[in-house]
């Protein structure tokens, strides 16, 4: 059986998709699994066992250069030339269900009341319906294996393996002080008011006694990186590919960070980690003994997201020092 799955972006939810995939290898090893997914993010599929291929679009680059609407419109043609018995839609857009339809007549994602998006599900030939509102991972699974046959508890998820991978890194690190831990910060995010307040974390680092790490990912986030590495000791980390991060991840004794992809990657590895949430739901993620989450007071409605919200300033530093030393 030749099964392809579509989830395009964003990091986050690649990776909260991605634990779907043990469950379908554990319980039937047979099908053949390909990945579509947009090309900046391939790495973070790279070196994984359960993937058969990773076929990469570029549609984001339409919003500039709408004449590529033909190459690849002509990519995912040839793509659908595997032949695959099953497409599955884990993304719930218009576009990426444009992009299953392509690829197969036999595709399947959410129905209208589980999307944003809900004209999406028209080209679904069969929907599974789970609340929008719900968990994120739960949703991700469920659009994954329903279609399967396959029903996921909640506790196999928390008991799930490790599931990104990487090869030899590039990366090399400064010497660190020897018998502290690592602790890998992760201050920016795609809105302004995701992101917890660099003050704070200036706190937070000062007062934990480990190696801290600062990665970052645009010049705005490098920014703030230097302005850190100013007043405390914490390393800044050169820009990293997807396969350096899930290596600095894997080496870190606990990752703190705003709601943004390289924080739930530490969930993905099993590593410990603390997500500082203001204006998105606690729902995107799943707590562990290892992996917790800091909300502010504000109350989010995931219909409408306010971009706005920039409660998450109102965790205390205190609060994030205190359960980082719980978990080191």
């Amino acid at each position: 059986m030749k099964i392809a799955i579509v989830k395009l972006s964003a990091l986050g939810d690649i990776v909260h998709a991605m634990v779907a995939l043990q469950f379908i290898k554990t319980m039937n090893p047979k099908p053949e699994i390909d990945w579509i997914i947009e090309e900046r993010y391939a790495g973070i599929l790279a070196d994984n066992p359960h993937i058969q291929q990773i076929l990469t679009v570029n549609l984001k680059a339409l919003k500039n250069q709408g004449s590529g609407i033909f190459r690849e419109a002509a990519k995912i043609k040839a793509y659908a030339a595997k032949n695959y018995d099953l497409v599955i839609d884990a993304q719930g857009l218009i576009k990426s269900a444009c992009v299953a339809r392509l690829l197969s007549k036999n595709c399947t994602g959410f129905d209208q009341s589980s999307i944003r998006e809900k004209p999406a599900a028209w080209f679904y030939r069969n929907t599974v319906s789970y609340p929008y509102d719900g968990n994120t991972i739960e949703r991700q699974i469920a659009v994954l294996t329903q279609p399967l046959g396959l029903r996921i508890s909640h506790a196999q998820i928390i008991e799930k393996q490790p599931f990104l991978f990487f090869s030899p890194p590039s990366i090399t690190f400064a010497p660190l002080p020897a018998r502290q831990k690592m602790v890998l910060f992760v201050i920016g995010s795609t809105w302004p008011s995701r992101n917890y307040p660099k003050e704070k974390y200036l706190d937070v680092i000062n007062s934990l006694k480990v190696n801290s790490l600062i990665c970052w990912g645009t010049d705005s986030e490098r920014q703030a990186a230097l302005w850190l590495s100013e007043r405390c000791s914490a390393q800044i980390l050169p820009a990293l590919s997807l396969n350096d991060l899930k290596f600095v991840i894997s080496q870190s004794d606990l990752v703190i960070g705003n709601d943004t992809g390289p924080t739930h990657m530490a969930w993905a590895m099993n590593r410990p980690s603390i997500t500082l949430f203001g204006p998105t739901p606690i729902s995107r993620v799943l707590e562990t003994p290892i992996n917790k989450t800091l909300k502010s007071s504000s109350i989010v409605n995931p219909f409408k997201l306010n971009k706005q919200d920039f409660s998450i300033g109102e965790i205390s530093s205190e609060a994030v020092i205190t359960l980082a030393n719980t978990l080191l």
